[in-house]
């Protein structure tokens, strides 16, 4: 959620002061973010959506998109790549990375997301499982 709060707000200000990243290599991507700000744009977007995904909302709670863990290891790389190419947005391109590596270790630990956000997993009794 912080990175993508950060990248909401670098979008938001790359609008004021345009820049890409990588511009002290070569100046050909200059165009990506003026005179028309695409890069912005496309941060923006990513950064709500991500928003939207990690602190779901009513109609995105629960749905079998919002507790793939696989939707969000596709996810995140692509968020990453976006924040990457502006300047003022690298450090949440950094929490997204760390984001990748924390749910792969989960998700192969075998951890699952829950259908009711900020809950925890209902456990199985032992006893009957042992028994079984």
């Amino acid at each position: 959620m912080t990175a993508a709060a950060y990248q909401i707000a670098a979008a938001l200000e790359g609008f004021f002061w345009p820049k890409f990243f990588f511009d002290f290599l070569t100046k050909n991507f200059d165009l990506a973010v003026k005179p028309v700000p695409i890069l912005q744009i496309i941060n923006l977007v990513i950064g709500i959506i991500s928003l939207a995904y990690e602190w779901p909302l009513k109609y995105l709670a629960g749905t079998s998109i919002h507790r793939s863990m696989e939707v969000r290891l596709m996810w995140l790389p692509l968020a990453s790549l976006s924040s990457v190419l502006i300047y003022q947005a690298t450090n949440p391109a950094l929490y997204y990375l760390i984001g990748v590596v924390v749910y792969f270790w989960a998700y192969s630990e075998g951890e699952i997301i829950c259908a009711v956000p900020w809950t925890l997993p209902k456990r199985t009794d032992r006893r009957r499982v042992e028994k079984a």
